[in-house]
């Protein structure tokens, strides 16, 4: 997930295109402060606020293996007192200036959200730059949070769902980073010292794995003093650990829990984000499973046959590997027969493709319900953070529905083939055994 931008040299606007997927047109411009730390930035002055969006590649995937849960629990952190500023004293600023501060460690991304009023924007700024440059990591916040962490992996250790993910995981990717509780557990957590807090950041928080994007009530001016002063003392250069790419394993699984129904999981290997079939395979999982109302999987596991409240699948394109998953719950002794009827339905559609009907619904859905992701200051700095993580260009929105468009009968037959063909590679069941 990454863009290339502009030059270094000063501040710049170098470019920007219009798009119209929302009520007015959205301008996008491309900021370089005067440290060379580059930003896209959407002005809007309609409301009052200013969100920032950023990450740092390198997220839980770069936990040692015989620690995980550093990410994780460093995120908790960042919060709970900064330079001078004890717990208390910085929760209690950001409350009475209604700022909204937060992190969360992805598996390839730390990520840090800042939601403040424009008048209230220098002592938002201010707050986030001594976060991420200067986290105290006092005793008590330190073991609050890892006292929370732990509270949460065991309470997870009930939650079907929970086991069921986690399980699936580990069968996908044994013996590789994506495989380990991001949360890390109960032994780990317990083990995870500060020094490992600071060495984390220390290696992770730099200005070559940055990306930002903010929107909202402020100028570019603005946001390239912004960029400097909170992220310009970091480090030129991160220090990650190299991740190998993996394709995921298949395998059927199955843990006894008494559940009143048995959640099930399902998946397989899917296509990377940069893949030149991504779109096809976009459209394919939502004939398949994406389309919660409309699909396949919807039609015939719930609607035709009431096996489940609910069925659906997604893609999952990472930084080192590609899954499509997909996920339901049934009745124990019939759990067998839903998961047939799942494979039977992705082998359907590998063998015969959609019809016409379906692909048109599919492209007037996605294409249709794409403006619905820019309806906030927030989701738009949600969803350029993730195309700049992507490197899909400043000019993908614009892009992004005629290549939905663009996709054909064939194309969506072919993906389907190189996704479904074999039904589902992985199937993790979670409840009582089937009488």
């Amino acid at each position: 997930m990454m863009a290339n931008l502009f030059a270094r040299a000063g501040l710049a606007l170098v470019g920007f295109f219009l798009f119209a997927p929302l009520s007015q047109a959205m301008e996008i411009q491309q900021v370089v402060s005067p440290a060379g730390i580059e930003a896209w930035l959407v002005e809007d002055y309609a409301v009052p606020i200013v969100a920032v969006n950023f990450a740092f590649s390198g997220g839980s995937a770069q936990d040692p293996m015989e620690k995980p849960g550093i990410a994780n629990m460093l995120s908790g952190l960042l919060d709970e007192g900064a330079g001078d500023m004890d717990s208390k004293a910085f929760q209690a600023k950001l409350d009475d200036l209604s700022i909204g501060l937060s992190f969360d460690a992805g598996r390839d991304e730390f990520f840090g959200t800042l939601k403040t009023l424009a008048e209230n924007k220098q002592e938002a700024f201010d707050l986030l730059a001594i976060a991420v440059q200067k986290p105290r990591f006092d005793t008590e916040p330190v073991e609050r949070i890892r006292a929370q962490i732990t509270v949460g992996i065991n309470e997870a250790k009930k939650q079907p769902e929970s086991v069921a993910g986690d399980a699936m995981r580990a069968t996908a990717y044994p013996g590789h980073p994506y495989g380990q509780p991001s949360e890390g557990t109960v032994e780990s957590v317990k083990a995870i010292t500060v020094e490992d807090l600071r060495a984390f950041r220390d290696k992770t928080f730099a200005r070559d794995n940055l990306k930002v994007v903010v929107v909202g009530a402020i100028d570019a001016k603005a946001v390239a003093a912004m960029l400097d002063q909170v992220f310009g003392p970091l480090p030129e250069k991160a220090e990650l650990v190299a991740i190998a790419d993996v394709a995921p394993k298949g395998g059927n699984v199955e843990i006894d829990m008494p559940n009143p129904q048995t959640v099930i999981r399902f998946g397989g290997p899917g296509p990377r984000r940069d893949a030149p079939d991504f779109m096809a395979s976009f459209v394919a999982n939502h004939i398949l499973g994406g389309g919660t109302f409309s699909s396949r999987l919807y039609e015939e596991v719930r609607e035709r046959r009431g096996l489940a409240y609910s069925v659906g699948t997604m893609l999952l394109p990472s930084r080192h590997s590609a899954v499509i998953a997909g996920s339901t719950a049934t009745r124990a002794d019939r759990a067998g027969e839903t998961v047939e009827l799942i494979k039977g339905e992705m082998t359907r559609l590998a063998k015969d493709g959609p019809t016409e009907d379906e692909l048109a619904k599919a492209k007037s859905f996605l294409t249709g319900s794409y403006a619905l992701r820019f309806d906030s200051s927030s989701k738009i700095a949600r969803q350029l953070l993730g195309i700049l993580l992507e490197d899909l260009g400043i000019d993908y929105v614009e892009k992004r529905n005629d290549m939905i468009d663009a996709v054909t009968l064939k194309d969506v037959k072919d993906a389907s083939q190189k996704m479904f063909s074999t039904g589902t590679d992985l199937v993790v069941r979670v409840g009582p055994h089937e009488s």
